[in-house]
């Protein structure tokens, strides 16, 4: 070991040893109920557009997802049908980042409309929700 790397590898180790140890007390963060709720793509029954960047859905019989789009997304309250669409696979998990596309189809436009935001109802929102909300 050189006389320069003496006093660096020193400074290191004494770093170290002060470092605190994290307490074996400290309660661990509880996660939410909705943390990490998924569904297929595939599973979509039926949607609701609250307004231009939000859409409700229903996934299977009782799940309502709230989806937040990128940006206004042209005559989707006019759709005939929409799809949603996961990158790198079939499954949407509810995140602030959702990594899914919305497509919307009516008579005259087709839309493609990134979602920015996946959120699960619990079902008190659900009931919640003003009638054509409710998808």
């Amino acid at each position: 070991m050189t006389t320069r790397a003496a006093p660096l590898l020193a400074l290191a180790l004494g770093l170290a040893a002060a470092a605190p140890l994290p307490s074996a007390a400290a309660p661990a963060p509880t996660p939410s109920r909705n943390v990490g709720a998924c569904f297929p793509a595939s599973e979509v029954a039926s949607f609701a557009v609250v307004d231009d960047r939000t859409v409700n859905i229903l996934v299977g019989v009782r799940e309502v997802y709230k989806l937040k789009l990128f940006a206004p997304c042209f005559d989707v309250d006019w759709a005939d049908a929409i799809g949603l669409r996961a990158f790198g696979g079939d499954w949407i998990c509810e995140s602030a980042n959702s990594g899914a596309e919305l497509f919307s189809r009516s008579s005259t436009v087709r839309n493609r409309c990134p979602v920015t935001s996946v959120r699960k109802l619990t079902p008190d929102q659900v009931s919640a929700l003003p009638r054509g909300e409710r998808p």
